[in-house]
């Protein structure tokens, strides 16, 4: 007797909420093939095995987990860090920094599982779509992307339906009004009451960061470490990426350091209401740029200001995999040789202070800003500087003056 021909296999990115849980019994019936979940680990808080046990339970032929911790802080959130990237001023890029990886190894994963597509449990409206497809079309362009939520138009209540009437366990009811994301870098929070912009964000909003009523009355000052632009050690104390941006979130988070309430613009073309929570991401660039201050000349300063916007306009608009991208991280990467040092910065009631820089590679001079005795700057250099400096102001008014003459 013949061999049973195998199904067409479909990777599925899964976060398992109710979305991505509908999605395996879907894809099975649309497509009659196998489903293999994928979820990856960067630093969400959700137990991996029980997702794992939830997605067999749904019918995933297999479900896979992928620790990507450090391979996310390590080539994803410090390439972008160095180079300053913040999207609008104020997001430092948490979410879209995760979803090139989760885009990296959904492509992995299709390849090692010969499977003929991946999946993905974004909505329309949404960034992450973006980001995730164009990973694969740049990474595995010859693999087909479906996006269940896209097209079947269930609402919350007729996916539970869905689920009931195959029999199939439903995910835990939902516990928030919120829509929220976390990682290591960052937490998000969005819908429910924060769709009006009006709204104060209740406290119920935030989970990382107190309430100013309720942070520690005396400030707490740390000293951070970067080597070439990347942190090193706090207050002396040097651990693995993870355990030093868990202990930086935890730390600044504790003085209420890290809200940010945005009304930022989506790649879509809509305006959203964001509510993030970063206190080791707003932290750590605060100190990176004092540190730059000292480090880097005016000219470098500038032009780095025009690098970061770029960088985060990319990241944020799912450009990861692009060449650009890469050019950027090369130019980073020469503006960090000398960006080492240890900046000392005090937390206290939401507010992260750099209040000491200090550097072997240092611009700043004493014995030229000193106004004492120490002072060898050449003050009568300057008259001759202000003259030449001076000139072409000079010269273009007095030909304004000389033309206006009867």
């Amino acid at each position: 007797m013949a061999a049973a021909q195998r199904k067409p296999r479909i990777v599925l990115a899964y976060s398992g909420g109710l979305d991505t849980t509908v999605a395996i019994p879907w894809l099975k019936e649309q497509f009659d093939a196998d489903v293999i979940t994928l979820t990856v680990d960067v630093g969400q808080p959700q137990d991996m095995e029980e997702a794992r046990r939830r997605a067999v339970a749904i019918g995933a032929k297999k479900a896979l987990v992928v620790d990507g911790r450090e391979v996310f802080l390590r080539e994803f959130v410090w390439p972008a860090f160095k180079a300053g990237a913040v999207y609008e001023g104020v997001y430092p890029l948490a979410t879209a920094l995760s979803r090139p990886l989760i885009a990296r190894c959904l492509a992995e994963a299709a390849q090692k599982e010969g499977a003929f597509a991946v999946a993905h449990g974004c909505t329309g409206k949404g960034n992450d779509q973006v980001r995730i497809e164009l990973g694969i079309m740049a990474l595995a362009p010859d693999v087909k992307v479906i996006a269940p939520a896209r097209e079947w138009g269930m609402s919350r209540e007729e996916e539970v339906e869905y689920l009931r009437q195959r029999k199939l366990p439903t995910p835990p009811p939902k516990t928030t009004k919120y829509s929220i994301d976390e990682n290591l870098w960052g937490r998000s929070v969005e819908a429910g009451p924060l769709e009006d912009p009006w709204n104060e964000p209740p406290e119920e909003a935030y989970a990382w960061t107190a309430s100013a009523a309720k942070t520690p009355a005396e400030p707490a000052y740390l000293e951070l470490e970067f080597t070439e632009g990347v942190l090193a050690s706090i207050s002396g104390e040097t651990a693995d990426p993870i355990g030093l941006v868990e202990h930086l979130n935890t730390l600044a988070g504790r003085h209420g350091v890290g809200r940010i309430d945005h009304l930022e613009d989506r790649l879509v073309g809509i305006k959203s209401r964001e509510v993030y929570e970063a206190p080791a991401a707003v932290v750590l660039h605060k100190a990176r740029a004092a540190l730059e201050a000292m480090t880097l000349t005016k000219e470098q300063l500038r032009f780095r200001d025009l690098v970061a916007q770029q960088y985060a306009d990319l990241v944020y608009n799912g450009q990861w995999f692009s060449a650009h991208r890469q050019d950027l991280d090369a130019y980073a990467g020469s503006l960090m040789q000398y960006v080492s040092g240890t900046v000392r910065v005090r937390l206290h009631r939401g507010n992260a202070t750099v209040v000491g820089r200090k550097s072997p590679h240092a611009l700043y001079s004493y014995q030229l800003a000193t106004y004492d005795k120490a002072d060898t700057f050449d003050h009568k250099a300057s008259g001759g500087f202000i003259q030449v400096y001076g000139l072409p102001i000079k010269t273009q008014n007095r030909r304004k003056r000389a033309g206006r003459s009867p």
